[in-house]
């Protein structure tokens, strides 16, 4: 649990977060933070409005076929949320992120607005389950070390989709071998299966915020609920952790946040 106020993880948090790869820091969003993001949030999926992914685009297990198809037109995230509304960008410069953050990446941290940066809304009947990965599948950076933070707008459990993640596996980057061609963790493969069973579920509430590293694997399944489940995700880099020239890490400017 956080201390109420403190604006850092205390030597037993860091140290949690070092080990497993994860921790989460319970209540540390004030309410009128979760209000003005869950106003955004509805606003934009009611108008279909800025830079969005559907589920039928991903192919994912439960989506919709295409976009034409029934639930073609189901949001999955809301993207470049910086760009919504000022309040994102007023919300990571908040010293109850910023230090924690600074803490696991260093005195200079960066944030990419090419990698999440966005508002996940999975939504009732027509969401998709998501398979083990690493985030670093897909982004290229110097080194592997980011970090990411998943804020609950609402309340998250198994039955309406919550992360579950692989302790301990941020540790390295998971050999190829043990990977589909889309690099999702193969649960065919007997090797795979001690790992897997070391699966935890990550429920949170309104307000709870998950710093989880990029390599640390995580999946979760689609929302069995009636209800739209709603996450603010963001990704930061330290200063020296450099996107590859031409790489789709290096696409879109970022922000220097200390």
């Amino acid at each position: 649990s956080t201390a109420t106020g403190a604006t850092q993880f205390s030597p037993a948090e860091l140290a949690s977060f070092q080990r497993d790869g994860f921790f989460v820091a319970r209540a540390l969003m004030p309410d009128s933070y979760l209000q003005r993001m869950r106003q955004i949030t509805e606003r934009d999926l009611a108008a279909h409005q800025g830079d969005i992914e559907y589920e039928a685009q991903l192919h994912y297990p439960g989506a919709p076929d295409s976009m034409d198809s029934e639930g073609g037109r189901t949001i999955r995230r809301l993207r470049q949320a910086v760009s919504r509304d000022p309040v994102f960008l007023q919300l990571v410069k908040e010293p109850f992120l910023l230090q924690r953050l600074q803490q696991l990446l260093g005195p200079h941290v960066v944030m990419p607005l090419a990698h999440h940066n966005c508002i996940m809304t999975k939504q009732p009947r027509y969401s998709s389950d998501t398979g083990w990965h690493q985030d670093t599948r897909y982004w290229s950076f110097s080194d592997g070390h980011l970090v990411n933070i998943w804020i609950a707008l609402g309340p998250e459990d198994l039955h309406n989709g919550c992360l579950q993640v692989l302790p301990a596996t941020h540790h390295a980057q998971a050999s190829r071998e043990l990977l589909d061609e889309a690099q999702f963790l193969r649960t065919d493969l007997p090797q795979n299966q001690p790992l897997l069973q070391t699966a935890v579920p990550v429920p949170l509430q309104p307000g709870d915020v998950l710093f989880f590293h990029a390599r640390c694997f995580h999946a979760a399944t689609r929302n069995y609920s009636q209800n739209t489940k709603q996450s603010v995700v963001f990704t930061f880099r330290s200063l020296d952790n450099l996107p590859m020239p031409g790489s789709r890490s290096a696409i879109l400017p970022e922000l220097l946040l200390s």
